[in-house]
């Protein structure tokens, strides 16, 4: 998604575990083949503020316990480069995949190929990067790739974000050097394979507009995943051509897809002075989705059900669900999504978090 506000994330250290070892937890719940995910990237900076989270009932509890017991199988994460501070780096991805882990839920790995937000509009090329001439700007995104299979294992890996306009500008400008882009994808797919068969591949395109072309240009690449994101603020407000452009993708290219990004709103305030991304109705679906708990959960439920009516549907992914108001209620510089949260203004869970359960 085009990243209006950038956070600013302090490190935390989630769990300590000796290195290299990961003790996995029950995953009997994980098993199904729909992927029921939520991304909370920002998690682990949240995390510092010490906010207490509710269940459904109200009864306060563990973060993490409340989704797993709502049966989230799948934890998104997006991994940058070397940003400014640790928050989404290496190694607060890698302590927080362990924990993870340790929870029983699958990791979700989004490779930003970047030090900062890559989206359709924006694919900085890493600072360290800078300079390199194309062929080690290549071999830096194999090695780069190849180290984060190794050492993170992921479930499921996302070569770069929103790449709608290519990666790594100028070198991978999609219309600008079509084949260099593709060049600069098979190296992370190429990483990927040589560290596992198991890990899926996941190529993710913003919206509905320009995917059939886009993923013609990608057809001959040794890929697993279409993954689309959708937000109705910038990519339409009509499911029903959402539930088409799925299948057609699905069909045209003989791949699963999912939708790798999607969030709507359970109210119009706001509880702290950061302005919000979703604030008017005029960005909504109505009058079959009002920005309230009930409307929220609707939207969540039919995203579900157009994912189960598809024939390669593959599931869904909530993205900023852990994005309260962490700063207090006077910050201008916290969250812009807190009423995209799953998640009340008391950090209570919203019933949306119900439609998880895709069994």
């Amino acid at each position: 998604m085009n990243r209006i506000i950038q956070f600013v994330l302090p490190f935390l250290v989630v769990i300590s575990c000796a290195k290299d070892e990961v003790h996995v937890a029950d995953t009997s719940y994980t098993d199904s083949k729909i992927i029921a995910a939520i991304d909370i990237s920002s998690y682990p900076e949240i995390s510092e503020s010490n906010p207490i989270f509710y269940d459904l009932e109200g009864k306060e509890s563990n973060f993490l316990d409340i989704l797993k017991s709502n049966r989230v199988n799948t934890i998104r994460l997006r991994l940058w480069v070397n940003p400014e501070g640790e928050h989404s780096g290496f190694n607060e991805v890698k302590t927080f995949s362990r924990t993870l882990k340790t929870q029983g839920f699958k990791t979700w790995l989004t490779l930003h190929y970047s030090d900062t937000w890559a989206d359709p509009a924006h694919q900085e090329i890493p600072m360290q990067w800078q300079g390199l001439d194309f062929s080690r700007i290549k071999d830096s995104v194999f090695n780069y790739t190849k180290r984060v299979m190794t050492e993170l294992q992921p479930d499921y890996i996302q070569i770069g974000n929103e790449i709608n306009s290519g990666l790594l500008h100028p070198y991978g400008d999609i219309s600008k050097n079509p084949d260099n882009f593709k060049m600069l994808v098979n190296e992370g797919i190429t990483a990927v394979r040589a560290v596992s068969e198991e890990t899926k591949i996941i190529l993710h395109f913003a919206g509905m507009e320009g995917s059939d072309w886009f993923f013609n240009q990608v057809h001959t690449l040794d890929y697993d995943i279409i993954g689309l994101s959708y937000y109705p603020l910038w990519h339409g407000k009509s499911l029903n051509d959402l539930q088409t452009t799925i299948q057609s993708l699905g069909n045209t290219y003989s791949k699963d897809v999912l939708i790798a990004e999607t969030a709507y709103p359970f109210t119009l305030d706001w509880d702290d002075w950061t302005d919000n991304i979703v604030g008017s109705n005029n960005q909504l679906i109505l009058p079959d989705y009002p920005a309230t708990r009930e409307g929220q959960q609707n939207f969540i439920a039919q995203i579900r059900t157009i994912m189960n009516q598809v024939e390669n549907g593959l599931g869904f992914c909530y993205w900023g669900a852990e994005l309260i108001s962490w700063k207090g209620s006077e910050s201008t510089e916290a969250s812009p999504w807190e009423n995209q949260a799953l998640f009340d203004f008391n950090n209570k869970a919203l019933p949306a978090i119900h439609e998880f359960n895709t069994e």
